[in-house]
């Protein structure tokens, strides 16, 4: 039989990196999963990961944002169905690698939201106050009360690029300030929400740049099509921060989206060259995997640029969020193969409705002509009733995920003809890459 994942009925084994919060333990035992952690320091030693999961065989991978998943990495437990990511952002997960193997990824793109909010209007405000500046003089003795190039908030303008889950939540607290709203997102159901709300929507980023005082990015790593937003702003973009909003400006840039949307250079030759007063940067191009490797900080030279080594989700209050959130997450994939928020297409789910459904079985498949027929076809050979069915491709990744309730399950010669017909069918040898029957009644 062609190679494909035969995953457990239950997952027992989670490998956990990067030092989520422990709630997120608990609440895997109590779903029968043993979780092995592993200490931080872990994260740099590849080798010994790759090892852990070689002996371990691990159903599960839960980590932050730092430890890359990779082809060996996936290639080192053959029950591995899903990575499971306690963060929002899934730029060091090879996901064409995953699509490849079979295994599923999953992020958290709620919980953390707050406490990016609220460091985003934190900074803001010290910003336009000059606090941080004030601060640096009194502890040498320097008094320097003025009022110069202090700002209050209210009244201000802010343009916020990308208006998802976070940029909603910093728009409305903008309201909170009486600050007006500005908006750019190419995605049309954003935009449609935005104007709903009785934000101004813009038709560029440039005219985002240049009405707003302040500009605040909340933007994925990927755009709607998939293509990355890597570079998505040049010194362009920044000279013309405040434009349209005349010479008494804050001209305040902040980013907690994504280190690599532009060049520092870019925005320090901004700053430099007086376009930009301040800005606040809690994401980098490079960023260290642990608090004892070399570090470089690419702003250092520049005190208008300030710099937070990406704690906008380091709360008491999210990460224990985050770990519900994501326990919640796997209970729903454990026990009835339903997926929410995979990262091969934000903002879907998949699951089955079927009352008190007896045994699921799912299949992670090319999306390759005949190869959904072909489970359709072994569930009806075998005498097998599908209750009820779901299906969403993954076009970008060339592969489908296929979920039915049934009354009975497969025997193992039913799947390998299930695998043997869907090769012979769709003419692609990896036309099924992994495939899971659960007992319903065991989880």
């Amino acid at each position: 039989m062609t190679h494909v994942r035969i995953l457990e009925n239950g997952f027992k084994k989670a490998l956990i990196l990067e030092n989520p919060s422990e709630k997120l333990d608990e609440r895997l035992r109590a779903q029968g999963i043993e979780p092995e952690r592993m200490p931080e320091s872990a994260t740099l030693d590849r080798a010994k990961i790759i090892e852990t999961l070689k002996n371990g065989q691990h159903d599960l991978l839960y980590k932050r944002s730092r430890f890359i998943v990779d082809d060996d990495v996936l290639s080192a437990s053959q029950n591995l169905a899903a990575v499971m990511l306690c963060c929002i952002g899934d730029d060091s997960v090879d996901k064409q690698k995953c699509a490849e193997h079979g295994v599923l990824v999953m992020n958290d793109p709620v919980s953390n939201a707050r406490s990016v909010v609220e460091m985003v209007f934190g900074e803001m405000i010290c910003m336009a106050r000059r606090i941080f500046h004030a601060v640096e003089r009194t502890q040498v003795s320097e008094w320097t009360k003025d009022n110069k190039a202090r700002y209050e908030i209210k009244g201000k303008t802010l343009s916020i690029i990308g208006l998802g889950n976070i940029g909603k939540q910093v728009a409305q607290m903008a309201e909170m300030f009486e600050m007006d709203i500005c908006f750019y997102d190419s995605r049309e159901v954003a935009v449609e929400v935005g104007k709903a709300l009785g934000w101004q929507a813009c038709d560029t980023i440039e005219q985002a740049f240049r009405k707003g005082d302040f500009v605040s990015v909340h933007v994925s790593a990927e755009d709607e099509q998939g293509d990355t937003n890597k570079g998505l702003f040049t010194f362009e973009h920044f000279k013309l921060l405040g434009a349209d909003r005349g010479e008494n400006c804050p001209r305040i840039f902040l980013n907690a989206a994504r280190g690599f949307l532009f060049e520092p250079a870019d925005l320090k030759k901004a700053v430099d060259e007086g376009f930009i007063n301040y800005a606040s940067i809690d994401v980098f191009p490079d960023e260290p995997g642990s608090k004892s490797d070399i570090w470089k900080n690419p702003y250092s030279e520049n005190s208008e640029i300030i710099g937070t080594p990406h704690i906008g989700a380091a709360t008491q209050e999210a990460q224990p969020r985050i770990a519900e959130f994501v326990a919640s997450t796997t209970k729903k994939f454990n026990t009835y193969g339903t997926i929410r928020d995979c990262v091969f297409s934000p903002g879907r789910s998949i699951g089955v409705g079927a009352a008190n459904p007896k045994y699921i079985l799912s299949v992670v498949h090319s999306d390759k002509r005949g190869t959904k027929k072909a489970v359709s076809d072994c569930i009806f050979d075998a005498g097998i009733s599908s209750t009820q069915s779901s299906h969403l491709d993954f076009p970008k990744y060339g592969i489908a995920y296929e979920i039915n309730a049934i009354d009975k399950p497969l025997t193992r010669e039913q799947l390998e003809s299930l695998v043997a017909h869907a090769v012979e069918i769709s003419g692609d040898p990896t036309a099924i890459r992994s495939i899971r029957q659960i007992d319903v009644s065991t989880i």
